[in-house]
């Protein structure tokens, strides 16, 4: 067969010719198809499948991290525990007596170790031990002293919250006690029966010295709600429930947890009562009345019973209520106070617990980062077989003396924003605000911010007038001096500023969330005597 001319077989493949002199011997590229590149003798190199498959490996990787950190932003403990240990009860004070009604009280600032859980005790604060306080006690007309002494290695303040005090005894920033000083104030209780607490108040450290375990109650009783045969024997149908959430690293030492894309704070996974974790409490009588604090840094709570029951409130921040309140569920905010009375068949048991709390925030990732997934089971009451009678509630309380808008003198306006308030964040030495003493104020107060925020002025209690334009819910009804203040909501609310004045000793108002009113989230106001002059700074006003 004779050998085809190359030149005219079109299969042929033979090599190109010689370029001319000086000309690029580099092969040219050759393009197979739109978007493949290849040079002679090698495959088609397919760059957008490639990347296409490199991007989706990326969001796979990251639709499944998201994921890990959704599922890990929620907390349910219902059902999980044992309720093994009995409930802590903090001891009352004893007071020594001076004069005719003078109490005096001790408290001593201590650190140490406390057994919390199973295992290593844990390092905490606390004021006559190791961990909260005993409980104070005194009635309407008392005159009080409390002697704090610091006995930590740091400075630190404790203020009395909810007292209509002397801004010098108020025990905010301006009262700092350093280490191995006592603090001394005095005043006389002029406020309704209610539950009060207090805790550390220094600057950029609260959320700190709270979360160490620094805390305590102070009840007041007064005249007309001892006549209203009320469960109240302390610690026997009368039991305080200070709630608190914790995290602890593996040798049981505290830990500060904040969850991913949260915006509130401190949200601890295991929940503490009186110091107790795992608590239960026997109930001997028909009616137990419950005084819940919320002490926690940050966290709210949806307070209800696992069979939902109904339960009455009978108090709120600043005292007893006109009318018990009818409930099956709760909300509280950080500082928040509750009295609670719920019945109770003999033998059975039954468990408070808090149930996803709706915060009402406008994050894209709704209330979850922020504890608003979470569901804590947080103390089992076990009633004996045979229970002591009790006196059935009354069907109406105590008058709640509120002023009516038309006495206000004013009105003040307050956001609450990114850590601040007003645009501002705190100064020690700024005056932010000046009321005249005996006078009635609106104050508005709008969460201006994705955040939740709530809301505590010092010195006074309010009236809730209403909800963005809307009448506050019946357990808003009575006395109140915290309160929380949803993302975009505005809470009007009526006061008077009564008994007390001095234009060089401020008072606070600042967001309860601890870590946000470290931050800055405060201001400070003075109550001055009708044509006093209007103070401009003010120097750091110790007590």
């Amino acid at each position: 067969m004779p050998v085809p001319n190359q030149h005219d077989d079109p299969r042929w493949r033979g090599p190109h010719p010689e370029p001319p002199a000086g000309r690029d011997r580099t092969p040219p590229r050759r393009r197979h198809g739109r978007g493949m590149i290849t040079l002679p003798g090698r495959r088609p190199w397919r760059w957008p499948w490639l990347l296409l498959v490199a991007l989706l490996a990326v969001a796979a990787l990251l639709a499944g991290g998201l994921a890990w950190v959704w599922s890990h932003t929620s907390i349910s403990t219902v059902g999980d525990l044992a309720f093994e240990n009995p409930l802590r009860i903090p001891p009352l004070a004893e007071p020594r007596f001076e004069e005719a009604r003078r109490r005096v009280f001790d408290l001593e600032f201590q650190s140490g170790r406390t057994q919390i859980l199973p295992g290593p005790p844990t390092g905490t604060w606390g004021l006559n031990g190791t961990y909260l306080s005993p409980t104070l006690r005194a009635a309407r007309g008392d005159e009080v002293q409390i002697n704090v002494t610091n006995r930590l290695a740091e400075p630190t303040t404790l203020h009395w919250h909810g007292m209509h005090l002397p801004a010098i005894a108020d025990g905010g920033p301006h009262q700092m006690i350093e280490p191995g000083d006592t603090w001394s104030p005095t005043w006389t209780i002029d406020q309704p029966a209610t539950t009060l607490w207090f805790h550390p108040h220094l600057h950029g450290s609260t959320a700190e010295h709270v979360y160490r375990g620094v805390a305590g109650m102070f009840i007041i009783d007064d005249p007309d709600a001892a006549a209203l045969d009320l469960p109240d024997e302390y610690g026997v149908d009368d039991i305080p429930v200070i709630v608190q959430d914790r995290s602890f690293d593996g040798s049981n030492q505290l830990t500060q947890r904040e969850p991913a894309f949260s915006n509130i704070g401190i949200l601890g996974d295991e929940i503490l009562i009186n110091g107790t974790h795992d608590p239960h409490v026997e109930v001997i009588t028909e009616l137990v009345r419950l005084r819940v604090l919320n002490a926690s840094n940050a966290r709210l709570y949806n307070l209800q019973f696992d069979d939902h029951r109904e339960f009455a409130l009978i108090g709120t921040d600043g005292g007893v209520l006109a009318v018990p309140v009818s409930l099956t569920e709760l909300r509280l905010s950080p500082g928040e106070r509750a009295e609670i009375v719920v019945g109770v068949a003999p033998g059975e048991r039954t468990v408070l617990r808090s149930v996803k709390p709706d915060l009402g925030t406008s994050s894209p990732f709704g209330d979850r980062p922020n504890g608003g997934a979470d569901s804590f089971d947080l103390l089992q009451l076990r009633a004996a077989d045979s229970l002591e009678p009790s006196a059935p509630l009354p069907d109406e309380l105590v008058a709640v003396d509120a002023p009516l808008e038309a006495d206000s003198v004013k009105t003040r306006s307050f956001e609450l924003g990114n850590d601040e308030i007003d645009g501002r964040q705190f100064d020690m030495g700024r005056i932010d605000h000046v009321v005249t003493v005996d006078t009635a104020e609106i104050w508005e107060i709008t969460n201006d911010h994705t955040r939740p925020h709530s809301f505590h002025p010092h010195l006074i209690h309010f009236a809730v007038l209403d909800i963005d334009g809307r009448t506050p819910p019946p357990e808003l009804s009575g006395w109140k001096d915290t309160i929380y203040v949803p993302p975009s909501q505005t809470v009007r609310v009526i006061a008077r500023f009564a008994g007390h004045s001095d234009p060089d000793a401020p008072y606070m108002f600042h967001c309860h969330v601890l870590e946000h009113e470290d931050a800055g989230m405060m201001g400070q106001f003075v109550v001055i005597e009708p044509g006093d002059e209007t103070p401009g700074r003010v120097e750091h006003a110790d007590g």
